[in-house]
């Protein structure tokens, strides 16, 4: 093997002190991440400490009316004799607790039963979007008490109405998150199906179903707080018991502490079953945000 020749040893040098001074050039860019990543859990544990002790300020200092906004201290107060039946009806909280969840989530499972597959068959099928579309996008922006005596009128004053009140403000959301997800299911996904023999049903199972599971359950978190939202004007239909009957009770007697007791328990209830349904989310689709 013959040694190398001055040209090529020549060569060599100007190629690495070329590399050398690309190498040298190049910046290293660091510190950058996708917008909104990470955890912010110290923040929002921070933002709730800080509102928590601007309002037990404001209330000791006298800086508002107590008829206004009571003392953390009479809220929890307000929660013992509550949950002991101490205030006006004389029904403890969890007998109220125990019907508002009822109702709710007996509206909500209602309404994923039938709307899901109705949202599915609208993204899926011009006919059903034909069908169903119409009558969805009318009664969607009318608000829970613009159709409330009609409902009565037609279901009474019994439970029925209230369920059926909740139902049709989970209903909405629900079919148009699940039209959406169908939507967005990518036609490259939809051809590779078709190319290795799947019929349109096999495509929707396991192409389109799939794909389509995160804006469903973004349309499911949607859906029950609209639940929760109509749950009191649906407790204002001869409700006997209930959370939204205890607050609005409580308003007629201007107990304010009752009233604020009542929205931080719907709140608390509401808050965690979201979370419930952000960790199923993260189990049944672990590929949401990766793509």
């Amino acid at each position: 093997m013959s040694a190398p020749s001055h040209i090529e040893v020549a060569a060599n040098a100007e190629v690495t002190r070329s590399d050398a001074a690309t190498a040298a050039s190049i910046r290293h860019v660091s510190g950058y991440s996708v917008p909104g990543e990470g955890s912010s859990t110290t923040i929002a544990v921070v933002t709730v400490v800080v509102l928590l002790l601007l309002w037990w300020v404001a209330t000791h200092n006298g800086w508002i009316r107590d008829l206004f906004l009571p003392t953390p201290e009479r809220i929890i107060t307000s929660f013992a004799d509550a949950w002991k039946g101490e205030i006006q009806g004389g029904r403890p909280l969890p007998e109220h607790f125990g019907w508002s969840l009822f109702r709710v989530f007996t509206a909500f499972a209602l309404a994923c039963v039938t709307a899901i597959p109705v949202g599915i068959a609208m993204g899926v099928s011009r006919i059903a979007r034909g069908i169903f579309d119409p009558p969805v996008e009318f009664y969607r922006p009318l608000p829970p008490l613009a159709y409330l005596p009609l409902i009565v009128i037609w279901f009474g004053i019994e439970e029925t109405a209230k369920i059926v009140l909740i139902y049709l403000a989970c209903f909405a959301p629900l079919a148009m998150a699940a039209r959406a997800g169908v939507k967005s299911v990518m036609i490259e996904q939809i051809n590779a199906a078709y190319s290795l023999g799947a019929s349109k049903w096999q495509v929707i199972r396991h192409v389109v179903i799939p794909a389509a599971l995160p804006e469903i359950f973004t349309g499911m978190r949607i859906a029950i707080g609209f639940g929760w939202t109509t749950l009191v004007a649906a407790e204002m239909v001869a409700a006997n018991a209930g959370l939204g009957q205890m607050v609005l009770n409580a308003s007629n007697f201007l107990r304010t502490d009752v009233v604020i007791m009542g929205i931080f328990v719907i709140g608390v209830v509401a808050y965690a079953f979201d979370l419930l349904m952000r960790h199923i989310e993260r189990a049944v689709v672990p590929w949401k945000g990766r793509a």
